[in-house]
């Protein structure tokens, strides 16, 4: 039987449960066991693939093509796990699930309610991983803060499942201890008030992970500990960081693990040694000089280009460099002031995302780099502005575009992929999850990967328009990864460069801590080289 673990948050939002639940998957496993990590976000979103990044960040993708929030991303980094769309649940599918099973007349004619019907679903979706047989632990994480209106059927539904479950199941609460510049203290009120408002949902934590700026004492602790009903080993504190990749190690040394086993009446035995991560850290902080990537975008939220972020930091660490990461916003990039913005960069990463603003600033970036042999990365988008680049600047097609910016225009170098046509929706209807890419035997892509056949994941609904290929590929721009069913092209370069390569997929999901992605550690090895 699987056992349950549930990461709730309060006072503020942003406290990082997502980095909590993280590390606690990380150091299960490290104990041996098999664990797996869920989000379930209480908007009523079905998923946040319709959301603008500025509502929640980026949008992570799944191998099996699920939508999902960002934390994911940071559930597979830390762990190396490869979630699916049982790991991301949003009141929207549970509302959806729940009324298309009244409408077909599961329900026998009862009165649909939130108690039991909705939490009843809850449940359903909790437990549906657990019950494989394939994972030791299940972590939930619950979005949002106690005391949000749409939070209270999921609170609900931990409650019941605390109940049915007596030892298989905890509860980790993440609060927020605040430091008082004026008056130089430290305040718990704000927690109490925090575990209050949990016991009155009927749920009393087992353990508290108190996140602050500043060292709490054991003092403070005993406190915190007195007034939540929390043995003073269940008190642990999570400081400020140079890195979220320090987590784990702090949530270990203050035996975050050994608390929860000890509640669950698990033997705790030795302290495993997180060697490889230590690794990871070491390289980090040893790592002096710096790699300047510059990233292309029109989203100017660091949570925007998460995992492309965070695949740069893997790869540079490995690397022995510090990547000093310098957003550029692409909507105010001209002809003026594109060297100002961009000659101080080592490498250019064209960001994607979807729309016309910013787009022409990414198409100067782009013939900047090929112009400058300065080593360039574009991502779905992102290489989708490199072939309108070279339509325009190199095949002399100066009104070449994407039919998504113009859908007038007679050189559509980018155009929408012919199953998208008849599909009006927007939600979940992209070409989405992992698909294969055969690879160009002689290429610079196969070198950097190693094989021919590679599995990458998507999120698109634009294409190069193959009825251009042989002008491009006569000109140098080389079509080197293909969709070995459709002939999409999913990859191009331009050889005769030292780096320049856009995918249409997105390499950044799936590079975590232990395993960079080839990609982006031979990007940042050419960064490097410029420097």
């Amino acid at each position: 039987m699987a056992k349950y673990i549930f990461v709730t948050g309060g006072v503020v939002s942003s406290l990082g449960k997502g980095i909590i639940s993280a590390s606690i998957g990380k150091l299960l496993q490290a104990r041996g066991y098999k664990i797996t990590i869920q989000k379930f976000d209480p908007y009523i979103n079905i998923d946040p693939g319709t959301l603008n990044p500025y509502e929640h960040g980026e949008c992570y993708v799944t191998v099996d093509g699920m939508e999902t929030d960002l934390d994911l991303g940071h559930y597979e980094r830390f762990t190396g796990i490869q979630t699916t769309r049982a790991n991301s649940m949003t009141t929207g599918r549970i509302y959806k699930s729940v009324i298309d099973k009244e409408r077909r007349g599961d329900y026998l004619g009862k009165t649909i309610q939130v108690v039991p019907h909705i939490t009843d679903e809850i449940k359903n979706n909790v437990k549906l991983l657990g019950e494989t047989g394939q994972y030791d632990f299940v972590i939930t994480e619950i979005g949002g803060t106690i005391g949000d209106i749409e939070s209270a059927p999921f609170l609900e539904a931990i409650r019941q499942l605390k109940w049915e479950l007596g030892r298989d199941a905890v509860s980790v609460h993440l609060t927020y201890v605040p430091y008082l510049r004026a008056a130089g203290e430290l305040k718990t009120k704000p927690t109490q008030h925090s575990v209050k408002e949990m016991l009155s949902y009927g749920i009393q934590p087992d353990v508290l992970v108190l996140r602050t700026e500043k060292h709490l004492d054991d003092h403070m602790r005993m406190k915190v500990a007195g007034f939540c009903n929390v043995d003073l080993e269940c008190v642990i504190q999570s400081e400020d960081l140079p890195s979220i990749y320090e987590v784990p190690v702090n949530m270990q040394r203050q035996g975050l693990d050994s608390a929860i086993l000890r509640k669950m009446g698990i033997p705790v035995g030795e302290t495993p040694k997180l060697g490889p991560w230590h690794n990871f850290l070491n390289l980090r902080g040893a790592a002096t000089q710096e790699v300047r990537i510059g990233l292309v975008g029109k989203y100017d939220l660091q949570d925007a280009y998460k995992s492309i972020s965070e695949s740069l930091s893997h790869a540079a660490t490995y690397n022995h460099r510090k990547v000093n990461i310098t957003f550029i916003n692409s909507e105010f990039l001209t002809r003026e002031n594109l060297e100002e913005k961009l000659s101080r960069q080592d490498g250019l990463v064209i960001c994607p995302g979807f729309g016309q603003r910013g787009t022409e600033g990414k198409i100067l970036a782009v013939e900047y780099a090929r112009r400058h042999d300065v080593p360039c990365l574009g991502i779905c988008l992102g290489m989708q502005m490199m072939v309108i680049e070279f339509a325009r600047n190199v095949l002399g097609y100066q009104d070449a575009n994407s039919s998504e910016m113009d859908s007038t225009t007679p050189h559509n170098v980018i155009d929408m992929m012919a199953d998208q046509k008849a599909i009006s929706n927007l939600g979940g209807t992209m070409r989405l999850g992992a698909y294969e890419c055969q690879l160009a035997p002689d290429s610079h892509i196969a070198s950097i990967y190693g094989s021919n056949l590679v599995s990458e994941r998507h999120r698109h609904r634009y294409e190069f328009n193959s009825s251009y290929l042989e002008e491009f590929e006569a000109k140098g721009m080389k079509c080197v990864g293909r969709n070995p069913e459709t002939g999409l092209v999913e990859i191009v370069e331009l050889p005769h460069l030292r780096w320049f390569i856009g995918t249409q997929f997105h390499p950044e999901y799936q590079s975590t801590v232990l395993h960079p992605h080839p990609l982006f550690m031979s990007f940042i090895k050419a960064a490097i080289q410029e420097s």
